[in-house]
């Protein structure tokens, strides 16, 4: 009698045209995020495809012309076994001058050992092999009695937390996978944050006072925003030191948690002392940290720099943290993500790697972010688990191996149909 991993095997090498055909499908789509607001069309073949496959769907816009979908399949016996959820962005990377591609980003292409496409790792190849996966079990006929959530969200390559609009409407699961390129590596991931920095005079001068205001006996009491903001800039460099000397986390490099000062805005015109200066800022933190942790560090220490300078002391700076969107708001947020080895889920989908590929899996923390954190925030175990290598990703002939899209399909098609069917653990 053979088992069902063997049955999943023969059933793939059957059908593996098709797959590749279904992913050729979904990079035709031109989702490129930015300009966004173009995933419609792509939302509405998911959801089609979800509902072939005995799915019930929602679907809504995020933003217009970008609407999340969202599928379920009831399992047989809800209340007892586990329910898990499976999330995928369908937006891509900006292409740039597609004249220095091989071939057409948005026409899949086959050679040798990869295929090639904007999107092909990052990751409608992980969207790809997860809706076949679903596909390969209804065809064999495998009863799910947890429940089974598909989610297709849009948003992830400009910070667009369409995930955080799934858990916002109550989506949850007992475990998920965010199906983002990691090497077939089970992450979790350290956060971002970006941030506005605003130093603000009370008072605008013309620039033909600066000799009043920075000499003795000059009579005024202004300064230029911009040079007060290289205040705050040093004391934020001396911040990042202290971290890369204080703090570490397991499986990150010493100093990976950076204060990066981004984008600089200041002054109205040469004619004027500038009196706004206007810092962005972006900050990567451990997997250990929340994002308001680290907001409340930078501002204690950014308050106490000022304190020591006369005219910063009246003239503090203000912060704009984070936001829902780069377009929109020019500002996003990435939670971090722990991850327990240990958790029955991890365990199962270790072992059903290990069965798939004959290779330990490799468990660990990803250099990148994804909308995994908004998962774990939500109080739903969660780790990134998906085909496609970083360094492919978001780059010229971006490709994936086809070995690795089969070896993904596999594995999440037994994961599958192990994790819904074991019962729910009480506590």
């Amino acid at each position: 009698m053979t088992t069902l991993t063997e049955q999943i095997e023969i059933k793939l090498e059957e059908t593996q045209d098709e797959l590749l055909q279904l992913l050729e499908e979904l990079v035709r789509f031109p989702t490129v995020s930015p300009p966004a607001r173009n995933t419609t069309e792509a939302q509405l073949f998911i959801q089609n495809y979800l509902e072939h496959l005995n799915f019930k769907t929602e679907k809504w816009d995020v933003f217009p012309g970008d609407p999340n979908v969202v599928g379920i399949r009831k399992g047989t016996d809800s209340d007892r076994y586990n329910s898990l959820i499976l999330n995928g962005h369908i937006d891509v990377a900006e292409v740039g001058d597609d004249s220095n591609w091989t071939s057409s980003p948005f026409q899949l292409r086959k050679e040798n050992k990869y295929v090639y496409g904007r999107g092909a790792a990052d990751m409608k190849g992980g969207l790809a092999c997860a809706l076949f996966s679903i596909k390969l079990l209804t065809e064999l006929g495998i009863e799910l009695k947890g429940d089974l959530q598909f989610q297709s969200v849009i948003g992830e390559e400009v910070g667009e937390a369409g995930t955080l609009s799934c858990t916002e409407k109550g989506y949850t699961g007992d475990f998920a996978i965010v199906m983002d390129t990691s090497h077939l590596n089970i992450q979790g991931q350290g956060g971002v944050i970006t941030g506005w920095i605003t130093v603000k005079s009370k008072q605008t001068f013309h620039d033909g006072l600066r000799s009043k205001m920075i000499h003795a006996g000059g009579g005024i009491k202004g300064a230029s925003a911009i040079e007060k903001m290289m205040k705050v800039i040093q004391g934020l460099q001396e911040l990042e030191r202290h971290w890369s000397i204080t703090k570490s986390y397991p499986g990150f490099p010493p100093g990976i948690n950076t204060i990066n000062p981004a984008v600089i805005e200041g002054g109205r015109h040469a004619a004027f002392i500038a009196d706004e200066c206007k810092l962005w800022i972006t900050v990567h933190f451990y997997p250990d940290e929340t994002y308001e942790e680290v907001i409340k560090e930078i501002e204690d220490h950014l308050y106490n720099t000022a304190l020591a300078d006369p005219w910063l002391k009246e003239n503090p700076p203000e912060f704009r943290w984070g936001g829902k969107s780069m377009i929109e708001d020019r500002g996003e947020i990435f939670p971090s993500l722990e991850i327990n080895p240990d958790h029955p889920a991890v365990v199962r989908l270790s072992n059903h790697h290990k069965k798939v590929t004959n290779e330990e899996a490799v468990i660990g923390m990803s250099t990148s972010v994804n909308d995994s954190g908004w998962l774990g925030r939500a109080g739903i175990p969660a780790v990134t688990y998906g085909p496609g290598q970083l360094e492919d990703a978001h780059s010229v002939d971006e490709k994936v191996s086809i070995h690795e899209l089969l070896d993904f399909t596999k594995t999440m098609a037994c994961f599958i149909a192990d994790w819904c069917n074991t019962r729910k653990e009480r506590e």
